[in-house]
């Protein structure tokens, strides 16, 4: 009998072309977690030609090259292991930029993308003198000191229920481009600067033109009193540069 599984899955994103399905390559975060659950289902005689597939339902969909520290997903599964022994066998068999955190059967109603409440990303950025080799993959290294200050008045002008539509990467758009976001607080410690964003839900790379545009604002290319006019725009081309994916990272989902 099929039970509703949920875990918590963190990643680097690196090498990987997203969370979701790609029709060309097997090198994403959600293909990696099915492939191991169809060969745990082939190895207990549950599997076979007339099997439906086992599919893997996350919180987002991460873009290429984005990390997560606590994606949320779900999935059916017919298993006879228990919530611990599932967690081994996936973290056995899964690439070592993949871990599985935590197991718990849910009720069957959950849905780890329906049910989410409330998301917090984070991306950081680093600048100094020295290099951040050890965290290269992790952070966008800036070629000078942002305004903090500047950068934190404009990010107060960016939160509440607003139409975001200047901040989403996808032209073709067709849903609601409205979302609520609550906080976007900028902490500075040592050579990082982080960016901590959290909100209802995201467009394609909102956050990253969130992050680019307030480094604009930080750099002086931009005051931040624009951000109103930007908003009030909806045209992307008004709104700043798209930060790099590898300094993004899925901190917590909430539900």
């Amino acid at each position: 009998m099929k039970k509703n599984y949920k875990m918590i899955v963190s990643y680097d994103g690196t090498r990987y072309y997203g969370w979701e399905h790609q029709p060309d390559t097997d090198m994403t975060i959600q293909g990696k977690l099915e492939a191991v659950l169809e060969g745990l289902r082939m190895s207990e005689g549950t599997g076979g030609a007339d099997a439906s597939p086992i599919t893997v339902i996350g919180a987002g969909r991460t873009d290429a090259g984005v990390h997560a520290r606590a994606m949320t997903c779900n999935v059916l599964l017919d298993t006879e292991l228990t919530e611990e022994a599932l967690q081994a066998y996936m973290n056995r068999y899964l690439p070592e930029d993949i871990s599985v955190n935590d197991v718990r059967i849910c009720a069957d109603r959950f849905h780890s993308r329906f049910k989410a409440m409330g998301k917090t990303y984070r991306y950081t950025c680093w600048y100094g003198a020295s290099r951040p080799v050890f965290d290269r993959k992790y952070v966008y290294v800036l070629d000078r000191k942002p305004d903090i200050g500047r950068m934190q008045a404009a990010a107060d002008l960016m939160t509440g229920l607003r139409d975001y539509k200047s901040f989403c990467g996808n032209p073709r758009m067709k849903k609601s481009t409205v979302r609520a976001v609550d906080t976007v607080r900028i902490e500075e410690s040592g050579s990082y600067i982080r960016f901590y964003i959290h909100g209802s839900g995201f467009l394609q790379n909102m956050v990253r033109i969130m992050t680019g545009t307030l480094l604009e604002v930080g750099f002086g290319d931009r005051d931040p009193e624009e951000i109103p006019e930007i908003l009030a725009a909806c045209d992307r081309s008004r709104a700043g540069f798209t930060a790099p994916a590898k300094g993004l990272c899925l901190m917590k989902v909430d539900y």
